[in-house]
Order: C-alpha cells, then structure tokens, then sequence
C-alpha cells in the first residue's frame, strides 16, 4: 500500500504538497505502507509565515466566536470518526476500538479548553488607584506531538493554544503523522487560514521549531531527554516559552487491606492499556508482602488472557509496540530484568509473528537497581515489588528523577489519602490510576516536566500576565 500523495502539509488553511516523503511503518507488520511529507525548512518559514498573519486576527476575535470555530472544529473530527480511527490503527497500532476513543477523546479536548476562560483580575483597589492582572496571548504556538496517542496529544497543545487567543503549528511525531495531517485538513473547514497548521517531519524540523525566531511557545510531550534537548534549545535561540509534559515511572502501592480480586483488573489495565504506552500508566507496582503473591497470580492470570494482535483483528485487546526502536529497548530491559533475577511469571518475551509484539509481561523479585524498575519501560511489562512497612513503599516509591502520577490501592480511603499526601507526583489516584480531562490540570514533578496541562492553569502558560496600574477615580 502506498498512499504518498494522499497527505499534504496543512498550512495558511490549504494543502501544500511535498518535495520529499518518508515511509510510515505499520507496526503489526514492521513494513511501510505509506508515505508522509517531509517539510523543508522553507515550508516551516510559510507555516510560521501563515499563523503569524492569522494571529493578528484570531487574538481579536470575540471569545464567543473563538468558542464558536474550536466546536465547530471538534464536531467535524466527532464526524470523521471513522477514517481518523483506521489511520490511527494502521500507523500507531493500537486496536480499532481504542482508536475510535482516541479520537473522540480529541474531540472533547477541544470542546474542554474552548469552555475555559481567563478573567482579568483585582489585585487591589483602594484610594492609591486599582490593580489589575490581565493575561494576553502569546502569538505562535509549536506543538510537537509524540507517537503513543498522537491525535489526543497534539490537540492538548493545540487547543490550549487556541482557546488563549494563540494560534499553532503542529508537528506529529515522524512514526504516527497520517492522522494529524488529516487533522489538519479538518481544522481548515473549521478555522480561519492559518490558525492551526500541520506540517510532518522528523526531528531535525522539531529542533528548527525550537529555535524559529518566528514561535513564541514550543508545548511539547514526550520523552525526559527529549525535552532536555527541547528546553536548552528553545532557551538558546530566543527564551521562548516552554511546557514539557515529559515521562514517567508511575508507581502503584498496594496497601495490606486491599481486596485483590477487586483491584487486579483494574490495576492490570492502568499498566498495560496501550500496551502500557502511556506516559501516566502505572510501571512499578509495590505489593504489601502479605498481598503480594495474591495480587502476582491475579495479574499475572488477566495477562493471559488478554488477546494481542493487530489493530483490525476482532476482539483484540493489545496491540504491537509501535516502533522498532522502542520495541528493541523494551527487549533490552526484559532482559537486563531476567539477568538481575527476575522470575518471569508469565509472558517474556517477543511473540513470534511479524511486527513488533511483545507478550504482556509480568516480573516478579526484583528491587531497584534494575532498568525495569529504575527507568520508564514504555511497554507492557511489569514489575512487582514487595514492601513490609508504608514507610518503606512511600520512600521507593518516591525515589526516582521522575514524578508525573502514583495511586494507592487500598480498602480504607482514609488511610489510602494519608500515604496519597506524601507520594511526589503531579497527580495521585486512589483506587485507580489514569484518566485526565480538559478541566483539570495535570503534569508532573521533578524530571516528569515543567508546567501543568489542561484546566485554567494549563491555559495561563499559553497567556503573558501583564499587571496594569490605574490612578484613582
């Protein structure tokens, strides 16, 4: 299948077609079956060119006009449900279903941050005069996506942008660019020209957005290295702004009350889901000792059971790694598990079929100093852990560089919120893990970002406070 002239970068709010491509690999098969445009840095000059111009508009616009086209947007994605989600399917390779959510969760991101406002604020009034805190836009926007839910991911940034007066550029990772070109395309029947721009790359066009004296903003979600790289370039060219919603080694404390049977399926899919490529997803779990066996077998059991295979197949659950490096990284860490005296209770290894698939896999007996538990595995494998004491499970929980979620899992809420208040992550669950919405912020601790997504305090990072002194009346 080759699909090549079938994808145009969007920009100004009409198709610009390629002067060079790059294959897009299914992962359920490890071969290319289409071909993405790769923007030169001429077409990313247009792109900035383009949502320069429209900036001066849009930032004007009423907020109920703005409101307007962002709804209007997220009902004609609502409407290409279908087509987005088979795209999605074939270039990420996460199941159908899960790429009809993706989608549809897009489209409630959109219509989220258009119902958020900022209002200026009274700082104080008194006989000297009155002080005011109002927020302006900041102009361009970068929005550079990763692979593990591109659609959901790029419009977070994008919308963010948009409800604050912003207008963006958005570049999809190089692995998963065909849905956010057509997403693209569908912002232009909805927006004015300009004011959402997609352009596909690889990462030498991400470095050239982070240091285009023309983008006011990069938000950018991805890896922790990543983002190192995003922030010390983007403060090297012009101290542009940043957000970095980077990764995670989300820990899970089982507390000794918990009722096993009732958690495991639940605690089971907030690893794995998406083949436990969610930056939120939990990747270590601490078992109190006298729940641990309990909690390995019934985990280990639902691994089992769930079907894995490619995205189209019927009833599957899981799908392959979708990317080879990832794939081979993964493997490493497996591995490195087994060589540390990991006893593997189910699972493994690669499953022997084309693509990039990984059995779901869960470890038991290892402690910190391996890589399975020390670093982030982006994959459906998952280690065990047993602890005597709360003191001991909130002190390894706690000790990583990185800090984006954790939850508690226990019988006694009560108890649960008090070990919740000493985790150091950006959000804790209790009795459940994962989940984010428009409304509410979100965003981690230490090496996990800077900043927060989402909710009013996501939408003031893509606002300048200005304070303004007035004389009294």
């Amino acid at each position: 299948m080759n699909e090549q002239h079938a994808f145009a970068h969007t920009i100004g709010g009409r198709p610009v077609p390629a002067e060079r491509w790059f294959d897009v690999i299914d992962p359920s098969t490890g071969a290319a079956f289409a071909q993405a445009p790769d923007a030169s840095r001429e077409q990313l000059d247009l792109a900035v060119a383009a949502a320069r111009q429209a900036f001066e508009q849009w930032r004007l616009l009423p907020q109920s006009e703005r409101v307007a086209a962002m709804r209007d947007f997220a009902a004609r994605v609502r409407g290409q449900v279908e087509g987005l989600a088979r795209l999605l399917t074939l270039e990420q390779g996460k199941p159908l279903t899960a790429a009809h959510r993706e989608v549809l969760v897009t489209a409630d991101r959109i219509d989220g941050m258009a119902a958020l406002e900022i209002k200026p604020e009274v700082l104080r009034e008194d006989v000297g005069g009155r002080v005011l805190l109002d927020y302006q836009p900041l102009g361009v926007v970068g929005a550079i996506a990763p692979w593990n839910a591109p659609l959901i991911l790029a419009t977070q940034i994008a919308a963010q942008a948009l409800a604050a007066g912003n207008t963006v550029i958005v570049k999809p990772s190089p692995f998963t660019p065909l849905a956010t070109l057509r997403l693209g395309e569908i912002a232009a029947e909805a927006l004015p020209p300009g004011v959402f721009n997609v352009i596909a790359g690889g990462n030498a066009l991400g470095q050239c957005m982070t240091e285009h004296p023309g983008i006011d903003k990069i938000g950018f979600v991805g890896s922790t290295a990543t983002g190192k790289r995003v922030l010390a370039s983007a403060a090297n060219s012009t101290l542009k702004r940043v957000s970095l919603e980077l990764g995670g080694n989300d820990p899970a404390i089982v507390l000794d009350d918990v009722d096993v049977d009732q958690v495991a399926a639940r605690l089971f899919w907030s690893a794995f889901m998406n083949s436990g490529q969610i930056c939120m997803a939990v990747k270590r779990v601490f078992a109190h000792e006298s729940v641990a066996e309990r909690l390995t077998a019934a985990l280990a059991q639902k691994a089992q059971q769930v079907k894995v295979g490619g995205g189209f197949e019927p009833d599957v659950e899981l799908g392959p790694l979708q990317n080879k490096p990832q794939y081979d990284k993964v493997l490493a860490i497996l591995q490195d598990a087994k060589e540390r005296g990991g006893r593997v209770v189910t699972g493994g290894g690669a499953l022997p079929r084309a693509g990039y698939f990984i059995a779901p896999t869960v470890i038991a007996g290892l402690t910190e100093g391996s890589r399975l538990v020390d670093e982030e595995q982006f994959g459906p494998v998952l280690p065990v852990l047993t602890y005597k004491t709360i003191e001991e499970a909130v002190q390894r929980a706690n000790a990583t560089r990185y800090g984006l979620g954790a939850s508690v899992w226990a019988g006694d809420v009560a108890r649960a919120h008090e070990v919740a208040r000493r985790l150091e992550a950006g959000t804790v669950w209790i009795n459940a893990h994962g989940g984010a919405t428009a409304d509410i912020p979100f965003g981690g601790f230490k090496e996990s970002g800077l900043g927060r997504a989402m909710g009013t305090l996501g939408l003031k990072s893509y606002l300048e406070a200005r304070v303004i002194y007035l004389p009294p009346t």
